[in-house]
């Protein structure tokens, strides 16, 4: 009975589910699109590593601080400290292989975009290069794939060695294996190592996989004015992590003075992380709440219907009434018509609220995103309960009507 009766007025059944469709529909795309987002920032804070600590220090005269922080982490003790590596970036290198050359791959930059707007992964970037020990693959969450890693000997004979990233290989080898082969870096040849395995989800030019790695010690060969400030510390937990950036701290104020000899701090991915993860929550719940005020202006346009439909069918209602029809017959039957009504403009909500999150995460992040069934199915039983707590008024009006004074209701 409730169905006929929204097929017998189609367009005003229409415009009344029209509040809960937008409203359902921006709900859903809000709530979807941020929690993509947060997933895929996620797995781009489990690429980079868990539980990593980044550390800057320097002296103000210039003395390397690296092998004092080196023996106070091994002092720690494995149960805190996994691994510590210089992460210092390299600039003004020119990498060649072949008639491959990161000189030349810069100007692809010029032709990121494709003409619809979207990033084209196709292009080969220069890659970024870095200062590490034989401990970078630990702290940075890497794997090999090929080849061998730096090693300890590698430091200390300042051999002229490399480890490529996924991204970085293919750039200069394509399927080419790179282990063994010699690349000219700035007009000294250095020898391919090793290649880490990718880990990075997105197939992005700019590819946390498209690095060069070279031993730290080789930085007078490369680029002697670079200087190595910055570090890597892996804990070795979650709980560790807040201790050793204690112990850190404490340790770096005695190494530059307590700030007057030079300047340090120690800080965890996991906080950025933490309060990456509160930023968005808050960006959901304020958005959230302004899509949900057109769930109320429909859930109050449903109201509006059902109390025209009551007053359409005082007659239909006294009728019941009179042949003996119980009260909660009634308000089950208004309520039944007010639930269907919003539960099918729920499911076109969200069959339009899955196009938006898909939309929203290609312009984005250039990622798909699709809704998953928990959100699917509270977005349905949202307009559902609408239906009932906004028609509840209605069936009680319809359920109250006197039989004999219905009936006589033109």
């Amino acid at each position: 009975m409730a169905f006929k009766s929204i097929l017998g007025n189609k367009g005003r059944s229409f415009l009344t589910m029209l509040g809960i469709i937008i409203g359902i529909a921006s709900v859903m795309t809000i709530v979807s699109t941020v929690n993509g987002m947060n997933q895929e920032s996620m797995k781009q804070f489990e690429a980079m590593g868990t539980n990593k600590i980044n550390v800057s220090a320097m002296r103000y005269n210039g003395q390397d601080v690296f092998d004092d922080l080196y023996d106070y982490c091994s002092s720690l003790g494995s149960d805190l400290v996994l691994g510590i590596t210089p992460n210092a970036n390299l600039w003004d290198l020119t990498v060649v292989y072949g008639s491959k050359s990161s000189k030349a791959m810069e100007k692809n930059q010029e032709n990121m975009w494709n003409g619809d707007g979207t990033m084209n992964n196709d292009l080969a970037l220069p890659p970024e290069c870095y200062l590490g020990s034989d401990q970078y693959a630990v702290c940075n969450n890497f794997r090999l794939a090929k080849g061998r890693d730096i090693s300890n000997i590698d430091i200390k004979n300042y051999n002229q060695v490399c480890v490529l990233g996924a991204r970085a290989a293919k750039n200069f080898f394509n399927y080419a294996d790179p282990v063994g082969q010699v690349m000219q870096v700035n007009g000294l040849p250095f020898t391919v190592v090793g290649v880490y395995a990718a880990k990075d989800t997105s197939e992005s030019p700019y590819s946390m996989d498209n690095i060069i790695v070279f031993p730290y010690t080789v930085k007078r060969m490369l680029n002697p004015n670079t200087d190595i400030n910055e570090f890597v510390v892996k804990a070795a937990s979650g709980e560790a992590t807040t201790e050793v950036i204690s112990r850190l701290s404490g340790f770096l104020v005695g190494l530059t003075n307590n700030g007057q000899s030079g300047s340090g701090g120690a800080y965890s991915e996991n906080q950025w992380q933490e309060s990456q993860n509160e930023y968005l929550t808050m960006i959901s719940l304020v958005l959230g709440g302004i899509a949900a005020i057109s769930l109320l202006v429909g859930g109050i346009g449903i109201m509006n219907i059902m109390l025209v439909t009551v007053t359409e069918r005082t007659r239909e209602i006294g009728i019941r009434r009179a042949i003996g029809a119980e009260r909660s017959a009634i308000v089950t039957q208004f309520l039944i018509e007010a639930a269907m009504l919003c539960g099918i403009g729920g499911v076109i909500g969200i069959g339009i609220g899955t196009l938006g999150t898909r939309a929203a995460g290609k312009l984005l992040m250039q990622i798909d995103i699709w809704p998953s069934a928990g959100i699917t199915l509270c977005a349905f039983l949202l307009s559902v309960v609408l239906g009932i707590l906004f028609g509840i008024y209605p069936a009680a009006k319809a359920s109250k009507l006197q039989p004999v004074e219905a009936l006589r209701a033109e």
